[in-house]
């Protein structure tokens, strides 16, 4: 559903710019953020111009129009005022933890499996409500909405849907993104607010300890479980040994052609016969459970850089209006910048960076809105920008 949305209204949005009804937003932040994602498809389309495998990779090709999209979103979103926008992806965001949550008890409890949503994947359902959840932090800190009870709520929800994810990586991602959202908004934390933050924690832990820690304690002890039989007996065919033998595959791809690298057409093969060959063992994946060791196979040591510059780019501009802005709308979008790159980067150490229809949707919504709300420029429609020419022409 969402890669449909999106993708459906970035071309919508590239007919609308066509046909003249909308124009270019051209502001710095947007045309930094262009570069940075425009520099990293290419880099892909050079690996299959290189490996003479346009082709075989055409298919592979494809899910970068959701990159493509960028400019053009960004363009046609900046028509809404920055005050809505705001409100919507805080709203939406405690939408989506309630509905988070009660995806999950029902796929844990009734159904007996990880919760993944309707994601199909326990990781990208978990990345998705970590996003969601962080965001609903961030509304309640910020005072962008003033239901904060209800904001809370929700991000507690977001919470435990993604303890019941089981995705440990996760989990660390939503640490630390908590604790950089927590940060942001310090300077508001005085008096009854930080008496409310210390009751929120408080809440978090008792919920998480009686929610949360059985299946915290079955998800490490699975980890320590799977980290011996990797050590004594040498064994790959655990969720952790498979994850070290994609990496040692990966680094073989890498070092075999390190500047284009092989082609995205090529991962499901080398992984294959890597399996094959070095563990003797019949698996196959389509990414190599790291999202820049991917990068380093597909599309060289070209790829990984410019992947590694959207993230970079995304980053500094946060950092610069958090470092200059006091305007909450402005702090919000940089705070959706923030922990959108701390989700994906640290998801995407043992997992999916990019290469996924959802994530990569997912991604270019908050790098969007983020970026916009942020540091954008409000580009207001042509009819609405000759009334105030009229009037005064009266």
């Amino acid at each position: 559903m969402v890669s449909f949305v999106f993708n459906g209204g970035g071309l919508g949005s590239v007919l609308l710019i066509a046909l003249k009804r909308r124009r270019f937003n051209i502001d710095q932040p947007m045309v930094a953020m262009t570069v940075a994602i425009y520099a990293y498809c290419a880099a892909n389309i050079l690996a299959s111009i290189v490996n003479n495998s346009i082709a075989r990779d055409a298919s592979h090709l494809v899910p970068l129009i959701t990159f493509l999209f960028f400019p053009f979103s960004y363009s046609t979103w900046s028509i809404t005022q920055k005050t809505t926008l705001a409100r919507i992806v805080v709203l939406s965001s405690m939408a989506a933890c309630f509905g988070a949550l009660l995806l999950a008890i029902v796929q844990y409890h009734w159904l007996g499996m990880r919760a993944e949503g309707g994601a199909g994947n326990a990781i990208v359902f978990a990345t998705v409500a970590c996003l969601s959840a962080t965001i609903c932090l961030a509304g309640a800190l910020s005072g962008i909405e003033k239901s904060k009870s209800l904001l809370i709520c929700a991000a507690l929800a977001g919470t435990i849907a993604i303890i019941y994810s089981g995705s440990r990586i996760i989990w660390l991602a939503m640490l630390i993104a908590g604790i950089a959202v927590l940060l942001i908004n310090w300077r508001g934390l005085t008096g009854r607010n930080f008496l409310r933050l210390l009751l929120m924690v408080a809440a978090i832990g008792i919920v998480i300890a009686v929610f949360g820690l059985p299946i915290i304690s079955e998800r490490g002890d699975l980890l320590v479980t799977d980290w011996d039989a990797l050590e004594a007996k040498g064994d790959y065919t655990t969720a952790l040994g498979l994850r070290v033998a994609l990496w040692h595959i990966g680094l073989a791809a890498f070092r075999d052609m390190p500047l284009f690298g092989h082609g995205v057409g090529a991962t499901p093969l080398l992984i294959k016969q890597g399996f094959h060959e070095q563990f003797g063992l019949a698996h196959g994946f389509s990414h190599f459970h790291n999202g820049f060791l991917t990068a380093l196979v597909e599309a060289g040591i070209l790829g990984a850089i410019t992947l590694a510059a959207i993230f970079v780019v995304a980053a500094t501009n946060a950092a610069r209006v958090l470092r200059t802005s006091a305007d909450p709308l402005e702090r919000l979008g940089a705070t959706m910048i923030v922990v959108t790159v701390i989700t994906y980067l640290t998801g995407g150490m043992t997992g999916i960076l990019v290469g996924h229809d959802i994530l990569d949707s997912v991604l270019m919504v908050f790098l969007v809105s983020g970026t916009y709300l942020a540091s954008g420029r409000h580009l207001p429609l042509a009819q609405q920008q000759a009334r105030p020419v009229t009037s005064a022409a009266r």
